[in-house]
């Protein structure tokens, strides 16, 4: 129970010991440090989100006043008078995403512009969030964030600005004005799929989004097949299950589906989270990683260098996705740049969740 915040403020204040506050100037990072949460929670704090808890947001709210902070994010009382960037973040709940806001944020702290997030659920349409932001602001610029690429894309065509698509390749969607970051999804796919096949693996388990959508999720899947497809092999359909990315769903999705499906021997999750969730799943079924079941995760999120035993992931480098994202974006809006589609170098982290199966 949180107790008298000016009392708990004033000693945050007192004892981290900060520059004085009439000479310093503070960004979003700075307040979030002094209040003990992350950027995002501030943002939500700043564009005045349901999703925070009470206490929380008195206690931001007040380092905020006491700080004298008025900071590039904060789009309290900027509603048609001064233009803004929007941010869509798709999957609130997703770690790696948040991570890359936060990147995306404290790039924008530095800036003059003034931006307003958005984070939707991952089932969540985010054009349709898009255009209420247009609606309620003066939208200059518009940057998605583990987006999906499908028709629902159209809604957002007749926009004229310019949008970036972060995490996603979005060449398909046809945009004059849309530019894009995001790693080279297939090459990472089909590496994995290389990693477990080469060790002997050939019952291995797929947890992803839908398949055949036109996303990075899909992409991954496509190349994790050509591993298969390289050898003369084909994946069986049986052993793919749609997952929402969040440690309950993937523990949720790893008891069903090796309850019944005892012989698998590995484990390919299109998200990390997934992956943690599925391995106490598999310690609850009595299943040793990676003895019994190697697993691989996808994003490189912190959590899985602190896992037991430690996650074998693909690492996305959020830091610059997310400066190259606010590049382009503003590059096209001050320079009139034509749109451009950035592919970022991923990184293969193997560490103990993977080994050759017991019997190959």
């Amino acid at each position: 129970m949180i107790g008298n915040v000016t009392d708990i403020v004033s000693g945050i204040l007192s004892e981290r010991r900060k520059i004085p506050l009439d000479t310093k100037v503070y960004t979003i990072r700075d307040i979030a440090r002094l209040a003990g949460v992350s950027v995002t929670t501030v943002s939500r704090v700043l564009n005045h989100r349901p999703d925070v808890n009470p206490a929380t947001r008195e206690l931001v709210e007040k380092i905020i006043e006491d700080c004298h902070f008025v900071g590039n994010t904060n789009a309290r009382g900027l509603k048609q008078t001064s233009e803004v960037i929007g941010v869509v973040i798709r999957g609130r709940s997703n770690p790696f995403l948040n991570a890359l806001a936060e990147s995306i944020l404290d790039r924008a702290a530095s800036l003059p512009d003034h931006f307003v997030t958005e984070y939707i659920d991952e089932q969540d349409d985010e054009f349709m969030t898009a255009l209420r932001l247009t609606r309620q602001n003066r939208v200059k610029g518009l940057i998605f964030v583990g987006s999906l690429i499908d028709s629902r894309v159209r809604s957002i065509q007749h926009l004229d600005l310019p949008v970036v698509f972060t995490t996603v390749n979005a060449e398909s969607a046809s945009m004059p004005n849309a530019s894009s970051v995001a790693v080279d999804d297939r090459s990472m796919g089909r590496l994995v799929g290389e990693e477990l096949l080469s060790l002997g693996h050939r019952r291995i388990a797929v947890f992803g989004s839908n398949p055949i959508a036109g996303d990075s999720l899909a992409m991954r899947f496509q190349g994790f097949c050509d591993a298969y497809a390289d050898r003369g092999l084909s994946f069986s359909p049986d052993d793919y299950r749609e997952c929402r990315f969040s440690l309950d769903a993937g523990y949720e999705t790893a008891r069903a589906y090796f309850s019944s499906h005892p012989d698998t021997t590995a484990l390919f999750t299109m998200s990390d989270m997934v992956a943690v969730g599925a391995i106490r799943a598999l310690r609850d079924l009595g299943k040793d990683v990676p003895a019994d079941v190697s697993v691989i995760g996808f994003d490189g999120i912190d959590l899985s260098r602190f896992t037991v035993p430690r996650l074998t992931t693909v690492e996305q480098p959020a830091e610059e996705i997310a400066r190259c994202s606010v590049n382009l974006l503003l590059d096209m809006m001050e320079k009139k740049a034509a749109p451009r589609h950035i592919q970022v170098k991923a990184f293969y982290r193997k560490r103990e969740s993977i080994s050759a199966p017991a019997h190959s």
